[in-house]
């Protein structure tokens, strides 16, 4: 085949032109590149304000800047910043020209001796357990080889009883050994596995994970002449947070109450807060530049609210860090921001919640003490404050449901105490009572706390059998219930104690409900209960009478007894 001179020629000259534009543009970036001096900077948090949920993070760092254009590049970020929150200042007589983000897929996070440890004991065990399979699969194909070698001497002519004894022994030998061998490496697989599977649980404990990204903020910094300046950084970050629990202390009932305000916190970044000054606020980190807007506040009346466990498809809180189209969307602003990585390679938050409501005027706490968070989930205790509060002390109880009476402390002055609702450990007496919940969205200005079972108080409430009858008059049947109740003061301080009880409620026209005996109780005709307070001294017992009739048809069956649902084995 013959080539075109004129074809080779044209093809020659563009391959002049392309090479001289690359020459060219190759020469003009390397001018631009040594008219810019590129940094990088790897720089550890230095502080963090922590909201309900997302933090800010701060970061600082003194740099030298050459007189023009200086790329200053912070390295080792979190993946889980958002790029509309990024805040820059920079010290001296120098000009920020502009702010970038971007992710580094390729950096490898530096490992802790601990998890290099771990991962090493992983290929160790898994070599063992490799080796201990290649040995077994050796002894099972000598085996399978021995058991198909039945024939000996042929088909032909039969072998001598020696040879056949000598044989037999043999393979009776061989095979014991092989079995007794195979049984070894299986206790030892066994063993090795058990082991592997508790190191690889213990990783998954670390939060240990492969060559996760990290982000870089880079910065375009002019300046004038050669100087120093000190670069702040700040930006928001998701799955991080914070949450509230308290310590309730009452050692007896005419002491203040110790309140020991603590928060738990948890960092999921993908980078640890090692040594970190620390804020916590209840402000919303999503709140935008816009201007405020009231909305309506309707009053409405206050109902028994029980905290709710958002579900996993409900895991991010309020309307922020929702997941979007193939990207994780924040609503950080009231335009739709887009973090850089793909949803599917965020890891999800390990961290439940759980839907509370706060004030309107945001709370801030400054921690006296520097904490260290590491990036795996894990809630770690802040101590935030204490407090002693007066309380008023009163009893109750419901004899009915629970012949045990509850010490119950009554604080008022609470709302200065920028309390958000959340679980509280009680002690009383120096030991541990349970568990309670305080709510803080109650107009009252009086909180009660539960404060547990006090046995110091009795309370005993008895069927009066004598008392109790079941009559028929006419078409109707008429039963009669009577029952006394004894409250008594074991204490050697006066105690105010409230006690309930209730009648039943009637509901059809033709069913009929009597107080008999109520011992001047308060009565609420609407919900049928019954209270009854008293100021009880030391060693004073109050015995109260409680009887009442229920009339209802002959041809009737009423549920004159309450009763309760329990789990009972079936056999």
């Amino acid at each position: 085949m013959r080539h075109n001179p004129l074809f080779q020629k044209q093809i020659i000259n563009k391959t002049k032109i392309l090479f001289s534009l690359f020459v060219l543009l190759s020469g003009s970036n390397s001018f631009a590149q040594t008219n810019e001096t590129v940094q990088e900077v790897n720089t550890p948090v230095q502080s963090v304000i922590i909201y309900l949920y997302g933090a800010e993070v701060s970061q600082n760092k003194m740099v030298t800047l050459n007189p023009g254009r200086n790329k200053i590049t912070f390295i080792n970020l979190s993946p889980k910043l958002d790029s509309k929150s990024i805040q820059v200042s920079a010290s001296g007589n120098v000009s920020i020209l502009a702010i970038s983000d971007a992710i580094n897929y390729m950096s490898n996070q530096k490992e802790s001796n601990r998890i290099k440890q771990l991962k090493d004991s992983v290929t160790i065990l898994s070599d063992g357990i490799t080796l201990a399979n290649n040995d077994k699969d050796a002894f099972v194909t000598e085996k399978n080889m021995l058991l198909k070698n039945e024939s000996i001497g042929g088909t032909d002519k039969g072998v001598a009883i020696a040879e056949l004894k000598l044989a037999a022994d043999f393979y009776r030998v061989r095979i014991k050994e092989i079995n007794a061998e195979i049984s070894k490496l299986d206790k030892r697989n066994y063993s090795l596995q058990e082991t592997l599977n508790k190191v690889n649980q213990q990783l998954d404990e670390l939060d240990s994970k492969n060559n996760q990204p990290t982000s870089e903020i880079s910065i375009l910094i002019s300046s004038t002449a050669k100087t120093t300046s000190t670069i702040d950084l700040k930006y928001l970050v998701s799955d991080a947070g914070w949450a509230p629990s308290y310590d309730l202390r009452a050692e007896d009932i005419n002491q203040p109450i110790e309140l020991k305000y603590r928060a738990k916190v948890y960092n999921n970044t993908g980078i640890d807060w090692n040594d970190i000054k620390l804020k916590l606020s209840t402000a919303d980190p999503s709140k935008s530049a816009a201007k405020p807007e009231l909305l309506p506040w309707d009053l409405t009346y206050t109902s028994t609210y029980k905290h709710r466990e958002i579900s996993n498809k409900e895991n991010a809180p309020s309307a922020a860090y929702q997941s979007g189209e193939g990207y994780m969307q924040n609503s950080i602003s009231n335009s739709n921001t887009f973090s850089t990585i793909p949803k599917e390679q965020i890891e999800k938050p390990k961290v439940s919640f759980v839907e509370i409501e706060i004030a309107e005027l945001s709370a801030e706490f400054d921690i006296k003490t520097n904490y260290t968070f590491p990036s795996d989930s894990k809630p770690y205790l802040v101590d935030v404050t204490e407090y002693k509060l007066p309380a008023t002390f009163q009893h109750f109880s419901a004899p009915k449901l629970d012949r045990d009476a509850f010490l119950l402390a009554r604080i008022t002055g609470w709302e200065d105490l920028d309390l958000v609702e959340g679980e509280a450990n009680v002690y009383y007496g120096g030991t541990f009572v349970g568990q309670s919940y305080i709510y803080t969205r109650s107009a009252d200005d009086t909180l009660d706390l539960s404060l547990g079972r006090d046995n110091k108080v009795l309370v005993t409430r008895s069927k009066v059998k004598e008392y109790c009858t079941k009559k028929y008059i006419g078409n109707s049947t008429k039963e009669t219930f009577a029952y006394e109740m004894l409250v008594k003061n074991n204490r050697k301080t006066p105690v105010q104690i409230e006690v309930e009880d209730q009648l039943p409620i009637s509901t059809q026209s033709d069913v009929a409900v009597d107080a008999i005996e109520i011992s001047k109780a308060e009565y609420d005709d609407k919900t049928g209960k019954l209270v009854w307070k008293y100021n009880l001294q030391p060693g004073e017992v109050k015995k109260i009478e409680l009887s009442f009739s229920v009339k209802y048809p002959k041809t009737s069956k009423i549920n004159t007894q309450k009763y309760r649902s329990a789990a009972s084995p079936s056999f």
